[in-house]
């Protein structure tokens, strides 16, 4: 019984594995037909990818390095008299012009000094007023013989002296003057004033090393960029000629834009570990962007080439035998078309040969292409393209292109 049992079991899946069999060989075909017919047709379709026009526009040359924002001028104000410092008028970080009043020492010991060498001149005055008096009647006491000539001579000394101690009085007068002066700390450019070093009501003196206050010009301030030594004599033909060449200076990330200037010279030695020059530029800094000690890429512009032809740098594509663009061709398939790349610019590339303005490149799927293959442009038209990219060329002028 249970002999037959198995035997049926054993026959009935011997049965299900024939039908499947048979349903397999007789789909087989069937498949492999709709495969091939869907391959066939996305191929005669074409590869889906964007494509640009080359155009053609004005590109710079520019040379970069990673530099360092520094101030043109930089002081710490010292006190030149000693006294105690009654106010201070700035607040840390405030904006403050030349001239602006920024402390005061306490001027009454120098107002003070100020009377007593006015006094003394005015003593000195009258006694040298009284002495050419007497000169002037020794001299006609001489002339008639009634008195010594050696008491005129005498008289006459007399007189040298006390115009001698009324030039040192008047000295004095300006000499308390000028200390007077003094006790007004001022400003001595326009800038930036740091943290207070000094708080009201310390005695301050003149052999104090800390000073007062750090004062740092903001406006205009320089940047100093290395760049390398072999582009040294380029510049500098430039700069004999007369040319003023552009810098720009960028944040860290080469996003923003955080002033424009110029380059101002070019230090007298190369530096033998790294092979770079520095340059020296200097910017306006009217919105106050640029920091002391900041770190900029700075961008020198040292050439403009005109009427170049440029591509988006994603239609560049590199291999074993240099670069290369797929070309879009009028029937619609991709050729590869050897190129010289040339400057890049704001994610742009100028091509110097292989390319002419008007011809469509591929920028984005060329991954998935070969040479012949054909491509497919969403809602765009190739020779529509074309034409309107030519129209565009016709009637730009090459500033508008840049």
């Amino acid at each position: 019984m249970r002999d037959a049992l198995h035997r049926r079991w054993w026959i009935l899946l011997l049965v299900c594995f024939l039908f499947l069999s048979a349903y397999f060989l007789h789909r087989s075909p069937q498949a492999q037909s709709q495969t091939e017919k869907r391959g066939s047709a996305a191929e005669s379709r074409g590869v889906p990818v964007g494509a640009a026009a080359a155009k053609k526009g004005d590109v710079g040359v520019y040379l970069t390095g990673l530099g360092t924002v520094t101030p043109l001028t930089t002081v710490t104000v010292k006190t030149q008299i000693n006294g105690q410092l009654t106010k201070v008028l700035y607040k840390e970080g405030q904006i403050v012009k030349k001239g602006e009043l920024l402390a005061q020492i306490d001027p009454r010991p120098y107002e003070v000094q100020l009377e007593q060498a006015e006094g003394q001149l005015t003593r000195d005055q009258a006694l040298l007023e009284d002495a050419r008096i007497d000169l002037k009647r020794y001299a006609t006491l001489v002339a008639q013989d009634s008195i010594a000539e050696q008491q005129w001579e005498t008289q006459k000394y007399l007189v040298h002296q006390y115009e001698g101690a009324v030039k040192t009085d008047q000295g004095n007068i300006d000499s308390a003057k000028l200390q007077l002066t003094y006790c007004r700390i001022t400003s001595p450019f326009n800038g930036r004033v740091g943290l207070r070093l000094v708080d009201p009501g310390n005695f301050v003196q003149t052999s104090d090393t800390t000073g007062l206050v750090v004062i740092t010009q903001l406006q205009p301030i320089s940047v100093i960029f290395p760049i390398p030594e072999d582009n040294i004599f380029e510049v500098l033909d430039k700069l004999k000629r007369g040319l003023r060449l552009t810098v720009d200076a960028f944040d860290r990330e080469q996003k923003q834009k955080l002033a424009t200037g110029y380059l101002l010279t070019i230090d007298n030695v190369i530096d033998p570990t790294t092979g770079t020059v520095k340059f020296k530029a200097i910017l306006p800094n009217e919105n106050n962007a640029l920091f002391p000690s900041q770190f900029v890429n700075a961008r020198l512009l040292v050439e403009v080439k005109r009427n170049a032809v440029i591509v988006p740098a994603s239609a560049v594509q590199r291999g074993p035998k240099g670069t290369f663009v797929y070309v879009i061709k009028a029937d619609r398939t991709a050729a590869v078309r050897p190129v010289g790349v040339g400057v890049p610019q704001n994610g742009n590339v100028s091509i110097e040969s292989g390319l002419a303005a008007g011809e469509l490149v591929v920028i984005d799927g060329a991954e998935r292409l070969r040479e012949g293959s054909k491509v497919e442009l969403p809602n765009q038209d190739i020779r529509s393209n074309r034409n309107n990219q030519n129209n565009r060329n016709n009637r730009a002028s090459p500033s508008d292109q840049s």
